[in-house]
């Protein structure tokens, strides 16, 4: 049977619609400006959140990297979370790329920085000290929700003491999801109203949307045109890329409300993993269950990551268990591996 990859919403296949419109997609050279399908994607997910401009770069990695190299200059800081992606898991390009200083935080349980944190954090204007001029937030954060009211109250302190912000927004449309469920509204309406508190936003095409690569930094015209400089420094400038960023606009037209289906399944997973002695987790907000092993379990996740392999489910356990769900994992597949997690236990 085909392997339940939980491993991550990064290892989707391309659907069939996302490949017939790849196949159609009209073709330009991006590095002259002149591929259709990028321009239409960067225009179509700028106006979508609400920025004058956009930019299709390769990777969330590098729509990070030009976002924060495009607010910040050598000797200048950037104030980050422990546990955010562009601080934690990109290998320190800011610092290594642009000598931009990042001023890690503790994160609060709900996954934010507490105001004070941050507050405490802003250096005063003195040869001493690095410049502060970026607040960097992730939303989703190991897919947790980060609250409307929370985002408005960070970045308006950033602003007042004259930072920018920035949100990495990889699974920006996984928190819009979860949020107009919660309030009644409209997915794409909450994912304006997100963005629009920050002055550039990175959205990822290859998670939660299924495309096969891509991401898009939007922010003001002036914010882009310093960021494409630093794309092509990075080496991320692309030629006829409007055969990816044809999925990532398939994406947007079909793939977002979807996105609801896949936090359900996560709940279903997590609903199906109660009672068994030795895991602890909490129902997901979104795609992403975390489950620690507690007790005389502890040592043996990597036992039950062999286990569920054998069994035809793939996960990860790089520091805490976590499974992850996707437009190619279905209920049948959330069962098998509830099945499989409990035959593990039963042993």
């Amino acid at each position: 049977m085909k392997p339940v990859d939980l491993r991550s919403d990064t290892v989707t296949q391309p659907t069939e619609g996302m490949r017939a419109a790849m196949f159609a997609a009209p073709l330009g050279d991006d590095v002259f400006g002149d591929d259709p399908s990028v321009n239409a994607l960067q225009e179509k997910i700028a106006a979508l959140l609400g920025f004058e401009a956009a930019l299709f770069v390769p990777t969330g990695t590098q729509s990070n990297l030009c976002g924060v190299l495009s607010h910040c200059q050598r000797g200048d800081e950037y104030i980050v979370g422990q546990m955010q992606h562009c601080y934690r898991w990109e290998g320190g390009g800011a610092a290594v790329f642009g000598s931009v200083q990042p001023q890690p935080l503790d994160h609060q349980p709900d996954g934010s920085l507490a105001l004070a944190d941050i507050e405490a954090a802003i250096k005063p204007d003195d040869p001493h000290f690095a410049r502060s001029r970026l607040l960097a937030l992730e939303n989703t954060l190991g897919g947790q929700v980060l609250p409307q009211a929370y985002l408005e109250k960070a970045t308006k302190l950033a602003h007042a003491r004259g930072l920018a912000a920035h949100l990495d927004g990889a699974r920006l449309f996984n928190a819009a999801v979860a949020q107009a469920k919660e309030n009644g509204t409209d997915v794409r309406a909450e994912a304006h109203r997100i963005a629009s508190l920050f002055d550039s936003v990175s959205v990822c095409f290859s998670k939660g949307l299924g495309t096969p690569a891509g991401s898009a930094l939007c922010g003001s015209r002036e914010l882009i045109a310093k960021a494409r400089r630093i794309r092509k420094m990075a080496g991320g400038a692309m030629r006829q890329a409007g055969l990816i960023a044809a999925a990532a606009s398939y994406a947007l037209d079909h793939h977002v409300e979807r996105l609801a289906q896949d936090h359900a399944n996560a709940r279903r997973l997590a609903e199906g993993l109660q009672g068994i002695e030795g895991l602890s987790f909490e129902v997901p907000q979104t795609n992403i269950l975390f489950v620690d092993l507690v007790g005389p379990a502890r040592e043996r996740s990597a036992q039950l990551l062999q286990h569920l392999k054998e069994q035809g489910v793939l996960a990860t356990g790089l520091y805490r268990m976590r499974f992850v769900t996707h437009l190619d994992v279905d209920e049948a597949g959330v069962d098998r591996a509830v099945a499989a997690i409990r035959s593990f236990f039963r042993a």
